[in-house]
This record gives structure tokens, sequence and C-alpha cells, in this order.
């Protein structure tokens, strides 16, 4: 049969939205992420194309948009706020340590030291910690355990989708039952709104568009040029700073300064489909995944992840309970190491939508919860991962 970019793309959205319809009627105990991974890895096994999502044409389109996304996720931020996370990066952070410090202790005497050091770094982060363990189990002719640490990156989702779902939702909950906690938000909400008197964290703002000129091009422009500003400031420090991470900066700090409205994908019209993109370019590599390479691998595989997520869960356990975080809240936040954005992002609205039954509710949920996600996605996957990449890389 000859599959046309149409239809790989019907096919794709098909399996996103059976995702979708899951997740809401499961409460997003099975979220989006998870079902939609299961499926294309039987999909891929059953005889799916090997590029169906190359051909859907989504993948081009997740590339290139992930900075916009990440420059929009700056805007949902106020940089006050941001400050105010510095117990999440702690409790982010102290989760990377955990699983470093769990497989290799416990998993070297269990799968052998090499399978250990190879492992640990893309259990904590993303595509770079991955390729940095890949590169070295080459150099020193291990084929096999280059091979590992892609699956590795391929499985974790299965793990930390369905784990965060499960605690984001209790803590939904828990945050809905608490009026301190209701009245903490609405008080925010109600605060939010861009007056003449909100001059941001810099003590100016540059003055708002007119509304005839806010279009969604017009904010689609800006949002790319933000995208684009931030990709030539990393280039100037050889990107020692992960591009998206200045990008996050960037965000926040245009929409401190006026310069990019608050929530501006979603107001541009334009997130829908880029969020379909990013996650095209998550299950990419579900398709490299054989029956065969799983099988032989398997127990290392499902070994390491159980001792990394137990490393995740002691580390943020302790640290949750010193910082004054819920068990509910800081344990999502460790998992957030084994899918990062936008898993982070998604989750978090899953578990909203879930639990909240009006808008006011859903915006409670989030108000406290997304901020929280989308800064531990980030300490973990994009930092912490990297440097701890950067250390074990030496040992193999």
């Amino acid at each position: 049969m000859q599959w046309t970019p149409l239809m790989a793309l019907t096919v794709v959205l098909v399996i996103f939205a059976i995702g979708d319809i899951i997740a809401v009627k499961t409460k997003a105990i099975l979220s989006m992420l998870f079902v939609s991974s299961v499926i294309l890895v039987l999909g891929f096994w059953s005889g799916l194309p090997k590029d169906l999502l190359s051909q859907s044409q989504l993948l081009g389109i997740g590339s290139v948009t992930i900075g916009l996304l990440i420059v929009h996720m700056g805007t949902l931020m106020k940089l006050k706020d941001l400050v105010q996370q510095w117990k999440t990066v702690i409790i982010a952070a102290g989760a990377v340590a955990g699983i470093g410090i769990f497989v290799l202790l416990l998993g070297s005497p269990l799968f052998g030291r090499e399978v250990a050091v190879v492992a640990a770094p893309p259990i904590s982060g993303g595509v770079v910690a991955a390729l940095m363990m890949s590169e070295a189990a080459k150099a020193k002719g291990m084929e096999h355990l280059a091979v590992f640490a892609t699956m590795l990156l391929v499985f974790q989702g299965f793990i930390g989708y369905p784990l965060s779902s499960i605690f984001l939702t209790k803590e939904a909950k828990r945050i809905l039952a608490s009026p301190e906690l209701v009245k903490e938000a609405l008080d925010q909400n109600n605060n939010n709104g861009e007056t003449k008197e909100d001059k941001g964290a810099f003590g100016f703002r540059f003055p708002p568009l007119p509304k005839e000129y806010s279009t969604d091009f017009v904010l689609l422009g800006k949002l790319a040029l933000a995208a684009y500003i931030s990709t030539l400031i990393a280039g100037l420090f050889n990107n020692v700073i992960h591009p998206l991470v200045i990008s996050l900066v960037v965000g926040i700090i245009c929409r401190e300064v006026g310069l990019l409205e608050d929530n501006i994908f979603v107001k541009a019209n334009g997130s829908g489909l880029a969020m379909a993109g990013l996650c095209a370019v998550i299950f990419a590599n579900l398709s490299s995944a054989t029956p065969a390479m799983v099988m032989e691998l398997l127990a290392p595989l499902v070994g390491c992840l159980c001792l990394g997520t137990v490393g995740i869960a002691i580390a943020t356990f302790v640290l949750g309970r010193v910082l004054g975080y819920s068990t509910y809240m800081a344990i999502p936040i460790g998992l957030s190491a084994l899918y990062g954005f936008p898993g982070t992002f998604i989750l978090s609205h899953e578990a909203a939508q879930a639990v909240g039954k009006t808008e006011e509710e859903r915006q409670i949920i989030l108000h406290h919860i997304l901020p929280k996600m989308l800064v531990a996605g980030f300490i973990t996957v994009t930092i912490s991962s990297v440097v701890l990449a950067g250390i074990f890389v030496k040992l193999v």
C-alpha cells in the first residue's frame, strides 16, 4: 500500500485522539502520551511503516516549533513566580542525583558496572544525555550498550507517564480540597491582568499593540523572532547553555517587559498543531525498538528503570518533606526526568482537566502544578541530566 502524507498524518492524529479519549475516560491515570506510545509500538511491530511519523510531516513541524513552544512556556510564568520555584529546583536536582546513586550502586552488582554507568544519564534526561552515553559506549566497542541507551530513552516514559498522572491527579484533588490553596490561586488570578500599574519585574513595560494589530500572524511572528534570537544568543556562547533554556529565559523576560503577550501561542491559535508535532518528535524513537532488541535487553532495561524510579521516589520524598512539598507533588517533580517537556505540560493539563469540574477549578490546579512541573522538566532533562552524563562518560 502506498502511503501518502495525508494518510500518515490522519493515522497519527487518530492515534493521538484515541490517547486523549482514554486519558479522559481514565481521569488521566493513563495519559495520552502513554497510550499513544503503546499503540505506536504495537503498530510498528505489526506492520505500520517505520517512517510513519516522518511521512506525516509532523516531525518537521515539531522540530521547527519546539523553540516557539519553549518561548511560549516562558510567557506562562512571571519572573517572580519562577524565582519562587527554588524549592522545585532543589527537588528536581536531587531526583537526578538519586537516579545516579541508585542505578550505579545497586545496578552494578545486578547487571554489570558498564550497564549501570550507561543507564543512569538516559534515565535522568533526554536525547542529549542518551547520545552522550551512546557515543561513549560505541567508542569502547560496546555496541549493545549504545542500543541500550537508546532503548532507555524510548521506554522510560512508560514508567514516568502513568505514575506522574496518578500523583498529579491526587495533588489536584488535594489542592481543590484546601481553602488556602484555592484562595491563593484566585487572588493571583485576580491580580494577573496587565494594567498600567503592572510594571513587571524590571519596573517598566512596553505599551501593548493596538488590538487591531494583534492578529494571529503578528503574534506568531513575534514568537518566532523571539525563538530565533534565543538560538543566536546561545550560539554566541557556543551553546554551553542549551538553546531551549535560553528560549525559556527570553520568553519570561519578553513577557515581563511587554514584548510578548502572556499565553501567546494559544492566543495565536497555533499551539495545537505544534504540540502534535512535538509528540511526533518524542515518538519517533519508538520505531527503532524491535521485539528482538527488547527481549535481549529486557532484564537490565526494566531493572535499571525500576532502580532509577526508586532513587527518584526516595530523594524527592525526603526533599519534599524537608521543603514543605506534598509527596503527591514532590514525586512527579522528580519523575519529570523520565519524559521532560512537553510531558510536563501535557500531564499537568490532563490532571487539571480530569479533576477540575469548571474552568475556574482547572485554572486553580494549573496555578499550583504547572509552574513546578515546567521548571522541574528543565532542571532534570535539560540541565542536571547533561551534567550527570558528563560525569558518567568518564566512567564507561
